[in-house]
């Protein structure tokens, strides 16, 4: 047994798978593109390298695709005949098995649960804290990412070469909490101490972003720029909240600049590079920006996984795609996809019960209207559909704008009242109300 640079015990014998390994747990705390070729290396240089498998098989979870989950179960196969031909493996490995069984059938929670509170009796490894962070980001779990973030934060020895990665996880958590002063210090904190700390420098974008100091936020990103753009897709995303923050302070031709160039360089159907793309179009057409044909490739996409409802997250950004270029069969489809998979057991068939109908309906213009009743508790849960805050709130703005049409004026104000709680009144959601004014006026 052999406890590698970021803490795990790991029964492998391959000096090389090591190094190889570690490679690739650098590269996914700092989203590099080398993560994936780095995890191969460890896995050819020890075929039964225990936590290469594992991770291989959270690699293709988190992607959130059904097609997916035949590679996940495979590594998840091979993860477990690896442990019998280690003669059980080390504990660490066991605990890392144990929770790729519980997320390949949709137990994230369970999963982050166990990653979280398995390493208790021993100094926690940085891979099984990342992997529980991403998982309950996709799980919109704030609470649970700031508690696990404040343990590590306290168990945290500096001299490791993840205590910037862990800093700049535990600012993201704090942001989220609304706690800006705090996730701004500490997120500057861990860019300082690992400048290829993307999350980090990914937080501290977040709380200017959330309180509407565009020029800092701008200028944040932008020396940031050599760090985030060496990323693999995350830096689309960097770029997505650059956009973001440049759409508030009305330059439209450097928002649909940074939109070609660098939010939609690709035409991928990853969920998180759609949810991008989207989010963003539909935001600017909101702002009055002729965006062209720019909606042809992701509505296209969005037809295509319209059956696809591994993460509602993705499916209701899809449906609004295909809502916006009038795909109205496909929009149905998916609508009713997400209706059966809310007859689910698994954690996603629950977010598609308590959030993903009524959100999916109403941008479906099903239901154009809700009661008080109903708007409370959408806006409520709508944490449990998935991602940030700051990515959220395409859907606090489109139920706004939804409630908006319908005449609604005071569900549009109390909407309005939940949302400045985490966010900075702007100019989308003023004009979101200055149009429902209009429209009762008229």
């Amino acid at each position: 047994m052999r406890r590698d640079a970021y803490g795990l015990v790991t029964s492998t014998n391959s000096d090389e798978a090591q190094r190889a390994f570690e490679t690739a747990v650098f590269g996914l705390a700092a989203h590099r593109p080398t993560a994936g070729a780095a995890i191969q290396s460890a896995l050819k240089a020890d075929p039964n390298h225990v936590a290469g498998h594992v991770l291989k098989g959270f690699a293709n979870l988190i992607l959130a695709r059904s097609e997916l989950d035949v590679p996940a179960a495979a590594a998840l196969g091979d993860a477990r005949a690896a442990l019998a031909i280690k003669g059980g493996g080390s504990g660490d490995e066991r605990i890392l098995v144990k929770a790729l069984e519980f997320a390949a059938r949709g137990a994230f929670h369970q999963a982050a649960d166990l990653l979280d509170h398995g390493f208790e009796d021993s100094p926690t490894p940085f891979l099984p804290f990342k992997i529980s962070q991403a998982l309950r980001f996709m799980l919109g779990d704030a609470a649970g990412m700031l508690d696990a973030s404040t343990r590590a934060v306290d168990r945290l020895t500096f001299e490791s070469p993840a205590a910037g990665f862990v800093l700049g996880c535990h600012a993201f958590s704090l942001e989220e909490h609304g706690r800006y002063g705090e996730a701004l210090t500490i997120g500057q904190r861990a860019v300082a101490l690992q400048p290829d700390d993307s999350w980090g420098l990914h937080a501290v974008s977040h709380v200017f972003e959330m309180r509407g100091d565009t020029l800092e936020g701008i200028d944040w990103l932008e020396r940031g720029r050599k760090s985030w753009s060496r990323c693999n897709n995350f830096s689309f995303h960097m770029a997505w909240h650059l956009a973001l923050l440049h759409l508030e302070r009305g330059d439209h031709g450097r928002v649909l600049q940074i939109y070609d160039d660098e939010v939609r360089p690709q035409q991928t159907d990853d969920f998180r590079d759609m949810a991008n793309a989207i989010s963003l179009l539909w935001r600017m057409q909101q702002s009055g920006v002729h965006v062209g044909d720019r909606w042809s490739d992701v509505a296209d996409i969005a037809y295509r996984r319209r059956s696809d409802t591994t993460l509602i997250f993705a499916a209701l950004h899809n449906l609004a795609a295909m809502i916006a270029v009038g795909e109205q069969e496909g929009a149905a489809e998916l609508v009713a996809q997400i209706e059966a998979k809310a007859l689910g057991t698994d954690d996603q068939a629950r977010v598609a019960a308590e959030i993903g109908i009524p959100m999916a309906r109403i941008l479906a213009g099903l239901d154009r209207s809700a009661d008080r009743r109903m708007l409370e508790r959408m806006v409520t849960n709508l944490p449990r559909i998935g991602g940030s805050n700051a990515q959220r709130d395409f859907f606090v703005l489109a139920l706004a704008k939804a409630v908006g049409t319908g005449g609604d004026r005071a569900g549009v104000t109390r909407i309005g009242q939940i949302r400045q709680r985490l966010k900075a009144q702007d100019r989308l959601f003023r004009s979101i109300e200055h149009s429902v004014s209009i429209r009762l006026s008229a």
